[in-house]
């Protein structure tokens, strides 16, 4: 009777059942998804080269690119597949010929089609939406004088228009309307990118302090007197932007080619100065 009893609480403990350990499933963490936002401002945009070659350095990719002007042109490059040190290369390959197609002033003494040519060869004619990065390029239609943010089709004349400084390029008609530069309604287009689920913008600011700049000729007085004008827009997007990169351009003039080492030289500067900022907020956004 007793190993009967014995053998009884034995089975009894067998029928109960063990406990379960709980397995919590495994974090996910979704890194933010960053904008990079680059500016006009016509030769002071080889910049953009040294601040892309910073960030791809040290691992920060953008996933959305959007540029006006000289920031477009770098922009699409960059989103076409062009590393940093690709745009290098580029950039000391370019003059103002590579770009300029002077002709007799009508409504501008730059045609344009040299620059839409040149980017659409250096992206083998992919529209705007088969770029390997998400990319907008941001122009002004001269008749309304609202914002237009190009996310489809040919990019290269996406682009021109987008650099079509008034007076200097002739208006690109797309669609049956015309276009100039979109420096006029968005020197900095940070509105843009956050449209577009940007969780960190990177905004890149080249345009010259008025009390500082290199004016040499007509051409720069002129070019000189769009970026003043744009001060003042530029103001309210860049307070939008969660990093603002600023190389110090003053010194290189908007038609000042030669000085394309020194612009991309201030760019890596600039961008490598923000790092800790950049760092922080991407930690911060995957920690969401």
């Amino acid at each position: 009777m007793a190993l009967f009893a014995v053998v009884l609480f034995v089975m009894a403990g067998c029928a109960v059942a063990p406990k379960s350990k709980v397995v919590e499933p495994p974090t996910v963490v979704v890194a933010p998804k960053i904008a990079l936002v680059l500016g006009g401002g016509a030769a002071r945009g080889f910049a953009h080269v040294g601040v892309i070659k910073t960030l791809e350095a040290h691992g920060i990719v953008p996933q959305i690119v959007v540029g006006t002007s000289a920031g477009s042109v770098v922009g699409a490059l960059y989103a076409g597949g062009y590393s940093g040190f690709d745009l290098q290369t580029i950039s000391f390959q370019m003059d103002e010929g590579s770009v300029g197609d002077w002709v007799m002033p009508d409504r501008g003494f730059i045609k344009g089609e040299q620059l839409q040519n040149f980017v659409n060869r250096a992206l083998h004619n992919k529209p705007i939406e088969r770029l390997g990065k998400t990319f907008a390029a941001v122009a002004t239609d001269l008749r309304s004088g609202e914002q237009a943010v190009f996310r489809r089709g040919n990019t290269g004349m996406a682009v021109r228009a987008s650099s079509s400084v008034p007076g200097v390029f002739q208006p690109v008609t797309i669609n049956g309307r015309e276009y100039v530069d979109g420096g006029l309604t968005s020197p900095v287009p940070v509105k843009v990118a956050r449209s577009l689920g940007a969780d960190i913008v990177i905004a890149v600011d080249i345009s010259s302090k008025p009390a500082n700049a290199k004016v040499n000729d007509s051409l720069d007085v002129l070019l000189q007197t769009f970026s003043i004008m744009g001060q003042s827009i530029s103001q309210y997007e860049l307070a939008q932007a969660d990093v603002v990169i600023r190389p110090n351009t003053a010194g290189i003039g908007s038609t000042d080619f030669e000085q394309k080492h020194q612009a991309i030289m201030e760019g890596e500067r600039a961008a490598l100065a923000a790092l800790p900022l950049i760092r922080s907020l991407i930690q911060r956004g995957a920690g969401k």
